[in-house]
């Protein structure tokens, strides 16, 4: 019989043998309404018409009634089982499907009947394809700008950690215009909350980015309120400068069930305002940090006030050198 992803048990089998973690109450600045409405509806219709996966879905995103409500939805390709098993995420784990070679065509549709002028896409990961998926991502990237050629495209990928040479060259060849990759959280929390992963490995990936194209913008960002400290959290936004990241987000880390990763404590709004002053400080040209900030979370209008920032930064060396 077919695993049935509604059940805990068969949607993260690499978990259902943990311990549970209690799930603490949520504090009032996190809490969120249900999603609802006309502009929710219409958008659900159209990823199930065009049998769309979304990360918003799939990873119990808490924005999905904001952005749903506005045509705005974070398209998920290559299947909605991952190869990986991190403990923070709600993206169910095993043995994907084969890749749809029709997905990137109908991921096209689904941008130009919502309208779309900024559309993020991300993935699963696909440790089990020679190229983690990179040739896939470049299709769906090209099939959009077929039908929508004034759509900007944001891409959020996997880290290409066991992919072939050369994977991540094809994704940047196809010209996105934002790639972002997340670090997800400090180092040092690596091995209980991203096992599967390598923190300088991910960070050499959006390094590698801006060598092969330094007019992409690159994004990254962590979960923070998983037992990290303040301190390694700056360091995480020195490490991403060296790398020339663009864009910063910070966001509460919300705990899906009792079997992932235990909330150590929800992290305040001053908290996180005081990590957008020092990231702004450290040079990134856009900033979000707020307890709801997730990585597609008004990606829309942040990708116009990244163009603006970058566009004064430009003006300011010019005047600066003249």
């Amino acid at each position: 019989m077919p695993r049935d992803l509604k059940i805990p048990g068969e949607r993260h089998p690499e978990k259902a043998h943990r311990p549970d973690n209690a799930q603490p109450k949520k504090p009032s600045w996190i809490r969120v309404k249900a999603p609802s409405g006309s502009g929710y509806t219409e958008t659900k219709a159209i990823m199930r018409e065009h049998n769309l996966s979304t990360v918003c879905e799939e990873a119990g995103c808490p924005n999905v009634g904001e952005c749903w409500s506005q045509g705005h939805a974070t398209m998920m390709i290559m299947g909605e089982v991952c190869t990986r098993g991190c403990t923070f995420c709600n993206v169910a784990t095993g043995r994907p499907d084969s890749l749809d070679v029709f997905e990137p065509g109908r991921v096209a549709d689904a941008v130009k009947k919502l309208g779309l002028n900024h559309v993020v896409i991300t993935s699963v990961d696909r440790d089990d394809v020679d190229d983690g998926g990179a040739e896939h991502f470049a299709q769906t990237i090209r099939a959009i700008r077929r039908q929508s050629p004034g759509t900007t495209i944001e891409i959020l990928t996997p880290d290409f950690l066991k992919s072939a040479p050369g994977s991540l060259e094809i994704v940047v060849a196809a010209k996105p215009d934002v790639f972002n990759h997340n670090l997800e959280t400090v180092p040092g929390l690596y091995p209980s909350v991203r096992p599967g992963a390598r923190y300088f490995h991910s960070l050499r990936v959006l390094q590698r980015v801006k060598e092969i194209d330094p007019s992409m913008f690159t994004k990254s960002g962590i979960m923070v309120g998983l037992g990290e400290r303040a301190e390694e959290v700056r360091q995480v936004m020195d490490d991403m400068r060296a790398a020339d990241v663009d864009f910063l987000t910070v966001g509460q880390y919300l705990q899906p069930t009792p079997k992932h990763h235990a909330v150590d404590r929800f992290v305040t709004p001053e908290e996180f305002a005081s990590y957008e002053k020092s990231a702004y400080g450290k040079g990134f040209l856009m900033v979000s940090a707020t307890p709801l900030t997730r990585s597609s979370y008004h990606a829309g209008d942040d990708f116009a006030q990244l163009q603006e920032a970058r566009n004064r930064r430009l003006e300011k060396l010019e005047k600066e050198g003249a």
